[in-house]
């Protein structure tokens, strides 16, 4: 990672945003700003826990190994927090690892100073739970998708969610540029299937692919392939 001479706004990110008007002097002070070039690792899974990440600007993917694969917990956009994950009494290791998308900055906060953050700042601490609630409903969703929707189901609901979550381009195109195999990571199955599965949507003129780009060309289409009997 090298260092970035642009830091941060300190008014973009879920700290900043949250946190008391007087406490940003401290995080001034205490703040790290990065930028890290395209599929560099942020966390490496294994390794110690020594603080909290946060995206200036730019996409991250979250994954963790699974058996064999790899699986893709989330993507992280701007402002968003990442490493969080590490945060636990009974283990000081990162439970997940996170890799640039694409050249991004990020902002490093020391375990010792955020923990004092939250103790301070009851509105970030608030948030930081109920973020925590989401991520755990979010992964018992996953579950349940995994054993109970078809493949395809499952990668119609991925695409519908990169598309909520960081909308479209000028042309209509996802604003995320994702390779298969992540998209297959995310989706909790094989680049073979997803490869098959893609071309199946583009025949039924759901989307449109265009080298990396996807566009939703029937978003009702897509949504009732994700429906559970």
């Amino acid at each position: 990672m090298k260092k970035n001479t642009k830091a941060c706004d300190l008014q973009s990110c879920l700290m900043c945003s949250l946190v008391l008007k007087e406490w940003k002097l401290p995080i001034e002070s205490h703040r790290k700003n990065f930028l890290v070039k395209k599929g560099a690792v942020i966390i490496k899974e294994g390794d110690p826990v020594n603080g909290i990440y946060f995206v200036n600007k730019g996409k991250v993917k979250v994954h963790k190994t699974w058996g064999d694969k790899e699986l893709i917990i989330r993507f992280a956009g701007n402002g968003a927090i990442i490493g969080h994950r590490g945060l636990s009494t009974k283990s000081a290791i990162f439970p997940i690892s996170a890799t640039a998308l694409e050249p991004t900055s990020i902002c490093f906060i020391d375990l010792d100073f955020f923990m004092s953050t939250l103790r301070v700042n009851s509105n970030l601490t608030l948030e930081l739970m109920m973020f925590y609630a989401d991520e755990l409903q979010e992964s018992e969703r996953k579950m349940r998708n995994l054993a109970h929707m078809s493949v395809k189901g499952r990668l119609a609901l991925s695409i519908i969610q990169l598309k909520d979550q960081f909308g479209a381009n000028d042309k209509g195109q996802i604003n995320i540029e994702i390779s298969r195999q992540d998209l297959a990571a995310f989706t909790g199955t094989t680049y073979e299937t997803i490869f098959r599965m893609m071309n199946e949507l583009v025949k039924e003129d759901l989307i449109v692919v265009t080298g990396k780009a996807i566009s939703v060309k029937d978003l009702i289409g897509l949504r009732a392939l994700t429906l559970i009997a």
